[in-house]
């Protein structure tokens, strides 16, 4: 593709976002840097980047082929992608398949229970404020989104569920949960953005439950590396 990397629009924990010479795309590049607890916890996790630029690319074009549409466009390098230019919603789209994490804590579930249906929760973009869950009242009184896109939203994400969970099931993995976002392209449609990797996920191997994702990181669990890579190994030899 032919365009240009321009100036840095922004740089977040996990990536940085590049405006073009074309407005329409920007150009996102993937970083090593870990954070956890709202960047309370810091450190790096070697390879990352390169692991969770070219799955979550490898993610959004099997969302595509299944109808989902995405800002994906083009892998350029290791860590680089063009994507199209949209305007993030504010909020954090959570779906829980199992019980984990901090829905485990929150309501005093153990960890592991398989959950009677997904369950979408929403979390306002806001570190200052540590994210908190935000409902739908709340969302529409904030004029966040109309509620025309809230619908398109709830529905952009047990979409994305449906997919992903026979996908990575077929790989001997369980879908926990996962955190996705989504932007506005100009003409004001809602599409997914950000990322689908082990930093935005939960994995847990289907036999073992053994954790494949940033929880090793975050819970000083050792072999963060390896979980990164198996989870790589078992999405490309698919």
């Amino acid at each position: 593709m032919d365009i240009k990397k321009m100036n840095q629009l922004y740089e977040g924990k996990a990536k940085k976002v590049f405006a073009t010479s074309d407005p329409s795309y920007y150009i996102v590049e993937y970083k090593d840097d870990a954070t956890a607890f709202n960047g309370v916890k810091r450190g790096t996790i070697a390879g990352k980047g390169v692991i969770n630029n070219k799955m979550s690319n490898l993610m959004f074009q099997l969302l595509e082929k299944n109808g989902v549409k995405t800002h994906y466009v083009e892998q350029l390098s290791d860590r680089e992608t063009v994507v199209k230019a949209v305007k993030i919603v504010p909020l954090e789209i959570i779906i829980r398949n199992v019980a984990a994490g901090s829905f485990s804590k929150r309501y005093g579930v153990e960890e592991g229970r398989q959950l009677k249906n997904p369950t979408l929760e929403f979390s306002l973009k806001d570190d200052a404020l540590n994210d908190p869950l935000i409902n739908d009242s709340h969302i529409l009184a904030l004029d966040i989104v109309s509620e025309p896109e809230l619908d398109a939203i709830r529905k952009l994400a047990y979409k994305v569920n449906d997919v992903l969970k026979e996908f990575f099931a077929g790989v001997g993995v369980k879908l926990i949960d996962f955190k996705i976002e989504a932007g506005r392209l100009p003409d004001g449609t809602i599409i997914l953005a950000d990322e689908i990797s082990p930093d935005t996920c939960r994995f847990w191997d289907a036999k073992t439950n053994e954790k494949l994702d940033k929880d090793r990181f975050r819970r000083d669990l050792g072999n963060v590396e390896e979980a990164y890579n198996e989870m790589f190994r078992r999405i490309t030899n698919a």
